[in-house]
């Protein structure tokens, strides 16, 4: 669904039309001017509630003075680009990074640009590594429905046929297992412990040899489009496999890292110990910062070589990630996230109730949350998520349209609970009103 525009824009929109593309999903039309806090404004200096923290990457909110002072500093030496010359910014981060991890198996990192950069170079990483132990040792495991970017890599490494199409072929190496949806009858994830193991039957023949041939198993932290977190008995299953075989266990956590679940990384709900994660959005408070951390044998194997790239790792960028790690631990942000997120899913449960004719599920952790829609009164599930996403957008609340059947929801993590209310009210508002409209 294309938001219809405010009149207003149409002159500055048609600009935009005539030289840049519109293959951007969903192209939301309004102009944003400036942003403060959990608030954008636009051209108009109408005034939204961001509850989509910038596609979850403004954690610490728009226009940070904290961020911006710290930033303010680096511009003034003059160095906002050293390519792999060594620079302080770089120094000071990369330390304080692997202290924020806290994990002893994640001791040293790569600095890229983008969050599909860093999938990208784990997957170089988790291919060389496997050469290391067998030249055959190569496979991927993912799962199917998993989001990983949208270059050729990260698309064979996503598990949703349409988006790697494209390509005309297909890494024979990259496996696609099951998703535990909770909602499908026949998987009985609560009591089942072994589903795991029964989607591995399902996509690999009897006799093939796991130890020999896969390098490694990716996977976000919690299924993006819905922020579908697994089952802890699961990722427990996954990681015993991995260790069984010599596997790899690897997670995304684009949208899950930097405090936004109410912990720091997505992965500490499972209570295990991954040996590579990927990280970027929240990571940099908006500026262009991602990386992959992983140990020393992985990192520095002997057949991987060409982790450089020209932008990756600028003093701005990596001041910008200091800066944000120093302002989560000194605020407390991360413990805000928790102790929101037990007030964000009650209500969202509750809208679950009251609107149980239009949505089916509600999920998440912390401060990321979704709403699945149901067909409802001759509508299909898409169409209500756009409609619920343009009744938000006109009161004044961006959310994050998927482009399917569900809305995420995730504000900055220095939202306040009378802000986080003010906002689940205008939800409740749009679902009243679609309702409505729906039944007539």
């Amino acid at each position: 669904m294309i938001i219809t525009p405010d009149n207003r824009y149409k002159s500055t929109l048609k600009e935009f039309k005539k030289f840049e593309t519109t293959n951007m999903s969903p192209n939301i039309k309004i102009l944003w001017k400036k942003g403060s806090g959990v608030h954008i404004f636009d051209k108009y200096n109408k005034k939204y509630i961001d509850f989509t923290s910038g596609i979850f990457a403004t954690n610490i909110g728009h226009n940070n003075k904290y961020l911006n002072d710290r930033i303010r500093k680096i511009i003034k030496t003059g160095i906002v680009h050293s390519y792999h010359y060594y620079n302080y910014p770089r120094q000071n981060y990369i330390k304080k990074l692997i202290k924020f991890v806290n994990q002893k198996k994640l001791n040293r990192c790569h600095l890229v640009s983008s969050g599909t950069e860093a999938t990208e170079t784990a997957l170089k990483l988790i291919k060389t590594y496997g050469r290391t132990k067998n030249k055959e040792k190569t496979g991927v495991i993912c799962l199917k429905g998993n989001w990983h970017g949208r270059t050729v890599g990260s698309q064979m490494l996503s598990g949703k046929n349409s988006q790697s199409e494209w390509i005309g072929y297909f890494d024979k190496n990259i496996y696609h297992v099951d998703f535990p949806y909770p909602w499908d009858p026949k998987l009985n994830i609560k009591k089942k412990s072994n589903f795991f193991e029964q989607s591995l039957k399902k996509t690999f023949k009897s006799d093939f040899n796991f130890k020999n041939k896969i390098s490694a198993v990716l996977l976000e932290t919690f299924q993006g489009w819905g922020a579908i977190f697994y089952p802890k008995n699961y990722i427990k299953e996954i990681e015993k496999f991995c260790k069984k075989n010599n596997i790899l266990l690897c997670f995304d956590e684009m949208q899950s890292g930097f405090g936004r679940t109410g912990k720091k990384f997505g992965f500490e709900h499972y209570d295990v110990k991954p040996d590579l994660i990927c990280c970027g959005k929240g990571m940099g408070s908006g500026f262009p910062i991602a990386g992959v951390i992983t140990n020393n044998k992985v990192m520095d194997n002997k057949y991987v070589s060409g982790l450089s790239s020209t932008h990756s790792a600028n003093p701005v960028s990596c001041e910008a990630g200091a800066a944000t790690i120093d302002y989560l631990n000194n605020k407390k942000i991360i413990k805000n996230s928790k102790i929101l997120g037990l007030i964000f899913h009650e209500e969202l449960k509750k809208l679950n109730h009251t609107y149980s004719d239009l949505i089916n599920y509600t999920f998440g952790k912390g401060l990321i949350g979704s709403m699945i829609f149901k067909e409802a009164y001759g509508k299909d599930s898409k169409t209500i998520a756009d409609l619920v996403c343009q009744k938000c957008l006109d009161k004044g609340l961006l959310v994050c349209n998927t482009g399917r059947e569900s809305v995420k929801l995730g504000p900055p993590l220095i939202i306040d609970k009378k802000t986080l209310l003010k906002s689940l009210q205008i939800i409740k508002s749009a679902l009243s009103e679609i309702s409505k409209i729906t039944k007539n």
